[in-house]
């Protein structure tokens, strides 16, 4: 096995922009596989081919320098292709969530200002539907429909001729867009540069010694940073293969594993709990798996001992800052840590430094805790469009992670809870400002509060408290119904309890703290156990977490 840096300097010097990177990659991969998706693969020099001739294509539709493009569908190459001609264009990718309904899907449109849509035809109605109150009518591509359809991009693809003009995207330039909860209630836009992308794959080449003979299974989401910033870009730098399965199934996971030769595979707690409850029959033996990311401490004992992966990791990153610490390759592994502050594998490449700080900004003493502060060279560019957003994120260059975390005397860290209104379910990170606000719109509520409440996956699940009008007659099925017909399967709460009055500060705002500490406030409200799509999951990587 080579080493982190030996595998980077197998190729040759690039400039930090995403087509220079593959391009001195291309040089040596060739015809070897760069994406295998169910029996079709496509090698490094036809992956070439065809996403520059979808940046002719783009280019043809208007697409220039800044501009940006939405894509919604299930894991597909359309992702990986959309993503590298919008970089050479230099024009930028925004991944939505495919199971957006249209008040999500119109909310990101608008804000992001997108000039086209890339979309899987299921999802098509949705799409127009939020494209309706939008002046400039962007075009409209289906991913999956055939070559021979007008609006297909296959068919965009086979149509556009070879390639004129060189790249004109910069390594500084913004390539992707991806939208995380905001505690406003509103999603905000992280901005990410070319360089930023390509450098954490090379940092994610040294946290999990990926090889050029490497298969790396994607099954989190590309609307998801982990999927982006970890496995794609892992990829990349290290002129390895991806496996990309549509969404995960636990019944599929070890068949596709094993059928596709997969090696290294990133998942989140939720996956890791539900593939250790599931019957051992679906398990198979012959997998060539032998990395395993975000596997979390409750699953570590099965995925050794029962799965036979012996290298698990976890750490700690947001999608605005991703892949900041890592439990170290040597070890040792601490249980329930997020391990260590990373590093590029060109120990003259700064990374991630910490630090734990009080409510005045000041370091706490070692082993207390406090909000975790981030200096790394790949934090965001900023949020979209919000520029009091991104500089209250930010003070003196620090991102405040809003994470309460302790560092023991090795220098490991320990996730102790959120300091900011954010229920972290099935890998996504929920506002709880954004339930209030659309709970709060259902008529016959008079005040409300969503807070989060221990799952039995791990991470959390979402209880609403309530109080209803005078006369109202609500049922805690009613406030079920509006959330499903309003919100993303994974937001719709699981526990609804109607109570007589909330508990209130002294300046009025509702006491959380008091709510959580209750236990009466779980015990008598309905528990709807909502079923929700294993990963939906997005974001915020504390996906990493």
């Amino acid at each position: 096995m080579q080493t982190p840096l030996a595998v980077l300097n197998t190729f040759r010097p690039h400039d930090g922009s995403l087509h220079d990177a593959f391009a001195s990659r291309l040089a040596i991969k060739g015809d070897a596989p760069f994406i295998i998706k169910e029996s079709n693969t496509l090698s490094w020099s036809e992956f070439d081919q065809k996403y520059k001739k979808l940046a002719q294509a783009l280019h043809q539709r208007g697409v220039r320098h800044g501009m940006r493009v939405a894509i919604l569908g299930r894991n597909d190459a359309a992702h990986v292709l959309t993503l590298f001609a919008l970089a050479y264009l230099g024009a930028i990718m925004v991944p939505v969530n495919p199971d957006f309904g249209e008040r999500e899907t119109s909310y990101v449109f608008k804000h992001a200002e997108v000039c086209g849509v890339i979309a899987d035809t299921a999802v098509i109605p949705i799409v127009e539907s939020a494209l309706k109150n939008i002046e400039s009518t962007p075009w409209i591509l289906r991913l999956d429909a055939p070559a021979e359809e007008a609006d297909s991009l296959s068919g965009a693809i086979n149509q556009s001729c070879a390639l004129q003009q060189s790249p004109q995207g910069k390594p500084n330039d913004t390539c992707i867009i991806i939208y995380t909860s905001g505690t406003t209630g509103f999603p905000k836009g992280v901005m990410h540069s070319q360089f930023n992308l390509v450098t954490a794959g090379e940092a994610n080449v040294g946290r999990l010694h990926l090889q050029p003979e490497d298969r790396v299974m994607i099954i989190l989401p590309f609307f998801h940073v982990n999927a982006v910033f970890y496995s794609l870009s892992g990829v990349l730098a290290s002129g390895a293969c991806m496996i990309l399965i549509p969404r995960f199934s636990a019944s599929n996971f070890w068949h596709s594993a094993a059928d596709h030769g997969a090696t290294v595979v990133n998942v989140i707690e939720a996956i890791g709990t539900i593939l250790c409850a599931r019957d051992r029959s679906e398990y198979r033996p012959d997998h060539t798996l032998r990395v395993a990311y975000g596997v979390r401490k409750g699953s570590a004992a099965v995925f050794r001992q029962a799965f036979g992966i012996h290298k698990l990791f976890s750490g700690f990153g947001m999608t605005e800052i991703p892949g900041v610490t890592c439990n170290p390759w040597e070890g040792p592994d601490k249980p329930g840590s997020m391990g260590l502050p990373g590093k590029h594998p060109d120990p003259d490449r700064p990374w991630a430094i910490c630090r734990i700080v009080d409510d005045e900004g000041l370091d706490v003493p070692a082993g207390e805790a406090g909000e975790l502060w981030v200096k790394t060279p790949i934090a965001m560019q900023g949020y979209f469009r919000d520029p009091e957003q991104t500089e209250q994120a930010f003070h003196d260059g620090w991102l405040k992670t809003g994470d309460l975390v302790k560092c023991d005397e090795d220098g490991y860290y320990f996730h102790l809870s959120r300091k900011k209104d954010i229920t972290r379910r099935r890998g996504e990170n929920i506002a709880a400002a954004e339930l209030e606000m659309v709970i709060g719109e259902l008529p016959g509520i008079y005040q409300v509060a969503a807070i989060a409440v221990p799952s039995e996956l791990g991470e959390d699940e979402i209880l609403i408290a309530a109080v209803k009008n005078l006369g109202a007659h609500l049922t805690e099925q009613d406030v079920v119904n509006w959330c499903r017909a309003r919100l993303t399967a994974v937001k719709v709460p699981r526990f609804v309890s109607f109570l007589a009055e909330l508990p209130l500060t002294p300046t009025h705002k509702i006491l959380k703290s008091a709510l959580r500490a209750d236990l009466q406030v779980r015990a008598q409200a309905v528990d709807f156990q909502a079923p929700v799509a294993a990963p939906s999951m997005r974001p915020h990587d504390q996906a990493a977490k």
